[in-house]
């Protein structure tokens, strides 16, 4: 089986589409928010890591959503991804979403649209008619502003079967190219799922010349097994995001879904464009753009996901690696630890290792970083691979910061009032705190508080080394919560109580990005949600 897509032209039914969501859905999470700079940049890697469908945001939510969805619409070529905006069923949104795309070279109207009794009766208080008509009307609309549209059916797995067909029917013949549906609050079985994908690919007149698509959540830990089971049951596009993230317990994540397809194509005989060996890069990336690390033990991209501490399966990966390891850890970007530079290392030296481990720096970035890596190989007796990531990540996720740690210095001791002294910089202007504590990191974010008041409460503070030894440096995550909006910030640095101070410092920046979002505009329209 064959069809011809608007954005991709011929496809052949071992073709599967990576749909990413991080931007958009992944981005919804509570303390999730990023910059336009970060977007920026998680769209690059995005591309790099071969991404079909990136889905930069939902336009009308605020100027913010916008301005993105149409920077990163001016980003790319025709030889780049295909760039989607959300957009619930009401015209407003969907005019939106069509004038931030125009600058995109490949565009895709995204249409979400409740259809379980439940979601229509509750949230909608539409009838079936009303919702099959504007389902229709809305895709109408929407094609008159992009050739590739798609309808989304929000709630689609406890929607009646019936109905929920005879919805995919509407939105074909309006013109919808890609038709999805979500497993919005993760509640389905896979063997739901594949029954789910059958029925709409026997009953629904028109589907097969058009793409199936997958949109799993992780509420029950299936969401990527629900994903495989729906391409088993004929999508053959999924929407996933980076480490899994998105609403309440995520969607289902790209990494495992790539990597199934790879490692089981006797089972999954599907092929996409993703580079797996970027895999772990990305991953990194958003880790320290968001301030949220991957949890210890996640498939692929987690510290442990190829670490052997059982004599017995130490035995067995040293004679052979296939032993334990269904695939190599270099396949997905992991590398060995080794020592790598020095402090007589030079500026060229450090520049090509950069790029060895997937970084691109402008000249201003690579001064600040190779500063720190001096001052890094100086107070360490060894610099590995990793180090170097902790300090380039934590120095380039701060490149675009309103709040900078200028200067810090801590007093303390056995039966001495810890005491901090510290200099922000806030826009340009030089802020001084001074305060005593419990400790020293209790004295360090409380001088941080009087140099820029605020009302934030802290929720989480959490230290983990980056390598092993007692010169470590530490990575530590802080997490805010101003007025219901949460916020992680992490740091890096030999010294905890900096890499303490740094990690604050970005959760304050992250909480000024929290405070310029606007709350959605309403619209009488009754049109979704978000949520999908």
């Amino acid at each position: 089986m064959s069809i011809h897509h608007p954005s991709f032209g011929k496809l052949d039914d071992h073709r599967v589409i990576m749909f990413d969501t991080t931007l958009r859905d992944g981005e919804q999470s509570p303390g999730f928010s990023m910059t336009l700079e970060e977007k920026l940049r998680m769209a690059d890697a995005l591309h790099e890591l071969g991404v079909d469908v990136i889905e930069a945001g939902f336009a009308i939510a605020s100027p913010g959503d916008f301005e993105s969805v149409q920077a990163i619409s001016k980003r790319f070529g025709k030889d780049g991804p295909v760039i989607a905006s959300l957009s619930r069923a009401a015209p407003a949104d969907i005019l939106r979403s069509a004038e931030a795309l125009k600058p995109a070279a490949r565009k895709r109207i995204h249409i979400v649209l409740a259809t379980s009794d439940l979601h229509m009766r509750v949230k909608l208080r539409m009838s079936r008619e009303e919702v099959l008509e504007l389902t229709s009307s809305s895709v109408a609309l929407a094609r008159q502003h992009a050739e590739d549209v798609e309808w989304s059916a929000e709630d689609g797995s406890r929607s009646d079967p019936d109905f929920l067909c005879r919805c995919a029917e509407a939105a074909i013949r309006a013109g919808a190219t890609t038709i999805n549906i979500p497993d919005t609050v993760g509640y389905s079985m896979p063997e739901d799922m594949g029954r789910i994908f059958s029925d709409l690919r026997a009953r629904v007149p028109g589907i097969e010349g058009v793409v199936l698509s997958a949109h799993n959540h992780n509420d029950l830990g299936m969401a990527v097994a629900n994903t495989i089971a729906a391409i088993r049951g004929g999508a053959r596009q999924v929407e996933t995001t980076i480490n899994g993230i998105g609403e309440r317990a995520g969607n289902a994540s790209l990494e495992e879904v790539a990597m199934a397809f790879r490692t089981r194509r006797d089972a999954l005989p599907y092929r996409t464009n993703i580079e797996t060996r970027n895999i772990l890069r990305t991953s990194r990336l958003l880790a320290t753009i968001t301030g949220f690390d991957v949890q210890p033990n996640k498939a692929i991209v987690g510290r442990n996901a190829f670490a052997h501490e059982s004599g017995i399966h130490q035995d067995g990966v040293l004679k052979d690696a296939s032993t334990y390891e269904i695939m190599t850890p270099e396949s997905v970007g992991w590398t060995k630890s080794s020592l790598v530079l020095g402090k007589h290392s030079g500026r060229a030296a450090f520049r090509d290792k950069l790029r060895a481990l997937g970084y691109t720096v402008g000249d201003n970035q690579l001064n600040d970083a190779f500063r720190r890596f001096k001052d890094l190989a100086d107070r360490k007796k060894v610099v590995y691979d990793e180090d170097i990531v902790a300090l380039v990540d934590d120095e380039i996720v701060r490149d675009h910061d309103r709040i900078k740690l200028a200067a810090l210095t801590v007093a303390t001791g056995m039966g001495a009032k810890p005491m901090a002294s510290l200099t922000l910089e806030v826009d340009g202007e030089r802020h001084e705190g001074m305060a005593s504590g419990d400790g020293a990191v209790d004295a360090t974010f409380a001088a941080i508080r009087q140099a820029w008041p605020h009302e934030a409460a802290l929720k989480l503070y959490a230290v983990q080394s980056v390598t092993g030894g007692t010169d470590a440096q530490a990575r530590v995550t802080v997490r805010l919560e101003e007025n219901g909006k949460i916020v992680d910030g992490q740091g890096a640095d030999t010294d905890t109580i900096v890499a303490s101070a740094r990690a604050y410092v970005h959760s304050l920046n992250k909480l000024l990005v929290k405070r310029q979002r606007t709350a959605p505009a309403e619209f009488a329209a009754p049109a979704g949600t978000m949520a999908s």
